[in-house]
């Protein structure tokens, strides 16, 4: 029985519930006045129910579908404007026990070299990220109790923390692991970690399992229930995501917007983050072989309305997708996005061909630089901030301020001021251009005087050499 209340993974993900959203959803598709409904609903920034949402995803109608991209737009600029905020992965080791078919990492593939990065390879890994400009991480490994033990990971965190390179150093790290237990996250939270990452890959149990058959990740319930034990162990902004292509994506819909909702019922907070990858070719791996690979039209639709479901989470594309499908989802949604990204082990240094530990191909292999130019020309305004981690505002704290509207007094000065840094620190001359000007018309956009004119105090003491303002 469906119960989101439950921390019961089978009742909060319940198979007959998504069954039953699914057939409600292909009835009620094509009901033009139901759907208006339910847009009208959304236009109220309150989100939608997984029942909901499912049926916007399921009308064909294209008028219909171009007022979801158009609220998915509007939804996105009043929760975070015209900011993007950027990050980039480091992977520290690719051992792992697990036999997931999708990923190269599997522990059956003999034909990738395996790596795992000692601390001095951290150490100089953390220095080339962030002489191109990063402030933000995303740590990554695979699931090996021997090569990538807790101890490994959390001596990995206070390395990179320790760095300074140029007056500069890493101010948040992100945490993708694999699902552990109460008191490790409670380590991984003292250690100073933002957010807890964890893709369920596909809410479908039954698919789960066979994409699974080995290693301790096939267990559908621990892999289900961790942001739970995450949640209880101190770690209150979690992020999840699945891997688009893996089952049907209408089921994964709303399983995803299931656990959203699960997590806003039992610890008064939904997911701080929702990330959106799709399966794309690998090592050893065919998008050939997942019969429910998405095209880039369903795709776009799916962030929409993801938008539109869950107004006030952030939403993440990484590198595996185009430039110009990544500018399509700028446009519906997506708020963070990686750049400059390499999926490798050692990546960011090794001079030699860093796709052969990667666990993904990269699609848009542009430079930081690049991308933030990019960023630019489109109007909007590349955000290292790590503010709100730093200044304790995380979970409820956060999704309160948010929710109210408060956090863009926050968000847009910090956003010009990071940017700001990155421009006097790192930026090629024509990006340094861009990006003056672009700081020079978003003044206005900060509604209340006082923290305007601070900003403004803030821009200046930056150009004379000071760093890490933030409010």
């Amino acid at each position: 029985m469906y119960n989101p209340l439950s921390a019961n993974a089978g009742e909060f993900i319940c198979h007959d519930e998504i069954t039953e959203s699914l057939s409600e959803a292909a009835r009620e598709g094509g009901n033009r006045s139901r759907v208006l409904e339910i847009l009208e609903k959304a236009s109220r920034l309150k989100g939608l129910t997984h029942r909901e949402a499912a049926i916007l995803m399921a009308c064909s109608d294209p008028s219909l579908e171009e007022m979801v991209f158009s609220l998915a737009k509007e939804i996105k600029h009043r929760f975070y404007g015209n900011r993007i905020v950027l990050f980039a992965p480091l992977y520290l080791s690719n051992y792992c026990i697990n036999g997931c078919v999708y990923c190269p990492y599997h522990a059956k593939n003999r034909t990738i070299p395996r790596k795992k990065l000692s601390q001095e390879e951290i150490e100089a890994e953390v220095r080339a990220l962030i002489r191109l400009g990063h402030k933000r991480l995303a740590l990554e490994t695979g699931e090996d109790p021997v090569h990538s033990p807790l101890e490994y990971v959390l001596e990995s965190i206070r390395t990179i923390y320790s760095v300074k390179e140029g007056g500069n150093s890493i101010r948040r790290v992100n945490v993708n692991i694999a699902a552990t237990d109460v008191e490790s996250y409670r380590r991984l939270k003292a250690a100073g970690i933002g957010t807890y990452i964890l893709f369920q890959e596909t809410y479908n149990r039954e698919r789960y399992l066979k994409l699974h058959p080995t290693g301790p990740k096939g267990n559908y319930e621990w892999h289900t229930e961790a942001m739970d034990r995450a949640q209880e162990g101190g770690c209150d902004d979690v992020g999840i995501g699945v891997l688009f292509g893996l089952d049907n994506y209408m089921y994964e819909l709303v399983g995803l917007l299931m656990h959203a909702e699960h997590l806003e019922a039992r610890f008064g907070v939904g997911p701080h983050t929702i990330s959106v990858p799709r399966i794309c070719p690998a090592g050893g791996i065919s998008t050939a072989d997942f019969p429910d690979a998405l095209p880039d039209s369903i795709f776009r639709k799916l962030v929409a309305v993801l938008r539109v479901a869950v107004p006030y989470t952030g939403m993440i594309i990484s590198t595996r997708e185009s430039q110009r499908m990544r500018e399509q989802l700028l446009d519906c949604g997506i708020s963070q996005i990686s750049g400059g990204s390499r999926t490798s082990v050692g990546g960011y240094t090794s001079v030699e061909r860093h796709d052969e530990t990667s666990q993904f191909d990269v699609s848009d292999r542009r430079s930081l630089d690049e991308v933030v130019g990019w960023l630019l020309d489109n109007g909007h305004i590349p955000s290292f901030c790590t503010a709100c981690y730093r200044e304790g505002r995380t979970g409820d704290r956060f999704m309160s301020l948010c929710k109210s509207g408060k956090i863009s007094l926050c968000c847009t000065p910090n956003a010009l001021m990071t940017l700001k840094e990155y421009l006097m620190d790192y930026a090629s001359p024509s990006t340094r251009g861009k990006g003056e000007a672009l700081i020079a018309r978003s003044l206005a956009d900060i509604p209340e005087g006082r923290v305007r004119d601070m900003t403004v105090e803030r821009l200046g003491l930056i150009e004379q050499g000071r760093r890490d303002f933030r409010f």
